[in-house]
């Protein structure tokens, strides 16, 4: 059975996104959905995402990591299915969904999408690496020479270490830029390192304003490889956040059906 599919980027980080509504996809074929992430024998992808229907949303958003498992909460896939909803009139420039990790709100803008992320309650400080969970855990490290230094390698390494290899984590490196934070992710399920990482970029820029490098005190610019995004937030306490949003753009590239 052929499956029709849009194809959606945010910063780089790119989705195979289905209209689910029927419930149809099987979602216990780990083999099929890690094909159509596939960027040599599938679509090309670094997550799969299915829009189901769910009472009192406007939708629900159900997320694979390109190795075909179920995955938690993507921030970049949350804005690109938010527009998707759009186009489909499932919602207007407001959205209200739930994700792995509960409910969020989106505002559609034109190619841009406005994200509202969960509360921070706290964020671990080991002296060496910071770690929070912003939907999905995160390592986030401040390094020197970011533009050249080696994200698979040492993020395969961390996320592969005795500490993190049962649960797994994602591995963000930032540096200072003159205007903007760099980060560069290395994502669990994709094993590798991708263009932008939603969760990521938030997780990475609470990181910086604990650091005194967020550049306001309420807002941080980041750049990725694959572009910019801005995360909006609110400091509670000694390591606590609210009231925090992530945006960026969010495009469709193509549309296609194809018999996996």
């Amino acid at each position: 059975m052929k499956i029709s599919f849009s194809k959606y980027q945010g910063a780089g980080n790119d989705f195979v996104i289905v209209d689910d509504r029927s419930s149809l996809f099987d979602t216990t074929d780990v083999k099929r959905i890690a094909r159509l992430c596939d960027r040599r024998f599938g679509i090309g992808a670094d997550g799969l995402i299915l829009l189901r229907e769910k009472t009192g949303f406007d939708f629900e958003m159900v997320y694979f990591n390109a190795d075909g498992a179920l995955g938690t909460f993507c921030g970049n896939g949350a804005r690109c299915i938010s527009r998707f909803a759009n186009k489909l009139g499932l919602c207007t420039t407001k959205a209200s969904f739930l994700a792995a990790d509960g409910t969020h709100e989106a505002q559609v803008s034109g190619k841009s999408v406005k994200l509202r992320m969960h509360d921070v309650p706290h964020i671990k400080n080991t002296g060496d690496y910071f770690f929070l969970d912003t939907g999905s855990p995160h390592y986030v490290k401040m390094v020197e020479g970011l533009a050249l230094y080696d994200v698979y390698n040492e993020g395969r390494s961390i996320r592969n270490s005795p500490r993190f290899v049962k649960e797994g984590t994602n591995v963000n490196f930032i540096e200072r830029e003159p205007g903007y934070l760099f980060v560069r992710t290395y994502e669990r399920g994709v094993e590798d390192e991708t263009l932008a990482c939603g969760t990521g970029v938030t997780a990475s820029a609470l990181v910086a304003n604990l650091l005194g490098l967020s550049g306001t005190p309420d807002s941080c610019e980041v750049k990725t490889l694959g572009g910019k995004l801005k995360v909006y937030f609110k400091r509670t306490g000694e390591s606590s956040f609210s009231d925090i949003w992530l945006e960026g753009p969010a495009v469709e590239v193509f549309t296609g059906e194809i018999n996996p």
